[in-house]
């Protein structure tokens, strides 16, 4: 009973702190399916009142998605991009967790730019960058970029590679290429506002 209660609780402060933060879902459907799950468990009807827990949490993503969304950069002078795209990763999935991304084209270069976040992945990430005989291993070296820890990986021979980043302890991007060099990678990690990224709720 008191773990619903808590779920609940959860629900209601995330509810508050996305409220300010406008996107395709609208704050009103999301409190009132929280309420509806208050009335449900005030009548103990759990499963109901789980039931519209669980899809004002699946809303609650979908907002959080637009808003990581757009913050993935503009495209580059002289690149063209995709539309950005996102979705809320169920729990039983690898933990859960959510991802945005977009593509980027130049030629026959691309770019792939990742956010995820709320993920348990990253505890593993982390464990990466506070050692680096991880961060290093296979190819990879440590770079700061815009001030932030980057772990970069780049195979010179087929002009391909990846640089790896945390945010805030809770935002991972990865930003992968094709046919690029290593300065397309750095430039799109560049172009990222990392103190947008780091203070959203």
């Amino acid at each position: 009973m008191k773990k619903r209660i808590m779920k609940i609780a959860l629900a209601s402060a995330m509810v508050v702190g996305l409220v300010a933060f406008p996107g395709a879902v609208s704050a009103d459907e999301i409190t009132d399916s929280i309420n509806e799950a208050l009335t449900q468990y005030k009548n103990n009807d759990y499963a109901a009142a789980s039931e519209s827990l669980s899809y004002a949490l699946q809303l609650l993503g979908q907002k959080k998605g637009v808003q990581l969304q757009e913050l993935l950069p503009k495209p580059l002078p002289g690149w063209t991009a995709d539309e950005a795209s996102s979705e809320t990763i169920n729990a039983a999935i690898m933990g859960g967790g959510i991802n945005a991304e977009r593509r980027y084209q130049r030629d026959n270069s691309s770019v792939t730019v990742k956010f995820t976040t709320d993920s348990p992945m990253l505890q593993g990430m982390m464990m990466m960058f506070s050692n680096p005989m991880f961060a290093t291993a296979d190819g990879g070296k440590l770079e700061k970029i815009k001030g932030q820890k980057a772990i970069i990986k780049f195979n010179s021979r087929n002009n391909s590679g990846t640089i790896t980043i945390v945010v805030g302890n809770r935002t991972l991007i990865l930003i992968e290429g094709n046919s690029v060099n290593q300065e397309d990678l750095k430039n799109y990690a560049a172009a990222i506002d990392y103190q947008k990224l780091s203070t959203l709720p």
